[in-house]
């Protein structure tokens, strides 16, 4: 199975990979712990990211690109991988096809999990957070017993920065612009499956279990 997991921020692809890789023994990789890992190990790919990095820059698809290849070369991919957050436009979507080819591979499938815009809203908008203990709450879905109050330790809940509303219809707008050609791109290709990401964890998971199997 080595599929790329599509999704809005919110919509629960972290969740849904984790249990993936749990089922089925596959790697997730996401481009952001490949950049972290690479820079803290000092490898040559690091250094190059980490010179952009300092520079304020956003590190070039190639180098990124560097860095999915030599983790897709590592024998725990042979039987499949998700990749998650990237690619982010078809731009990257078109140069990671031509660098699987090269590795004799291809995607397998693009899974979509899809959410509507208002129920992103707010699940990202609705998050609150214990400034104690760290535990997290949602005033819509998963709301504290007592308003404001952690359930777990008492301490006082806020609500941080990158979930006010403001940044967080900033950050579905430049996903709509980027990412959601790629739902067309990869649709156009045969590869495309979506999956309602709305309601129960379990059955969402069910059904994307269902989807995977039918397409290995």
């Amino acid at each position: 199975m080595r599929l790329v997991f599509l999704g809005a921020p919110g919509a629960g692809k972290g969740t849904q990979a984790k249990r993936l890789v749990e089922k089925y023994g596959i790697p997730q990789i996401s481009t952001g712990d490949l950049l972290r890992a690479a820079v803290a190990a000092g490898t040559p790919l690091g250094k190059e990211a980490k010179a952009y990095m300092d520079r304020g820059e956003l590190v070039p698809d190639q180098v990124v690109l560097g860095m999915v290849k030599e983790r897709l070369s590592q024998d725990d991919c042979k039987k499949g991988f998700i990749l998650d957050g990237f690619p982010r436009n078809v731009a990257q979507a078109e140069a990671l096809d031509k660098m699987l080819a090269e590795m004799n591979m291809s995607l397998q499938m693009a899974l979509n999990l899809d959410v509507p815009f208002d129920d992103l809203m707010k699940r990202l908008t609705g998050r609150r957070t214990c400034k104690a203990c760290g535990q997290m709450y949602n005033v819509y879905y998963s709301p504290s017993k007592v308003d404001g109050k952690c359930d777990k330790c008492g301490g006082e809940l806020f609500q941080r920065d990158d979930d006010k509303e403001e940044t967080i219809r900033k950050r579905l707008e430049v996903y709509r612009a980027q990412t959601e050609p790629l739902i067309d791109y990869y649709s156009k290709k045969g590869i495309l499956k979506s999956v309602a990401g709305t309601g129960n964890i379990d059955e969402i998971f069910n059904n994307i279990c269902a989807i995977v199997e039918k397409t290995n």
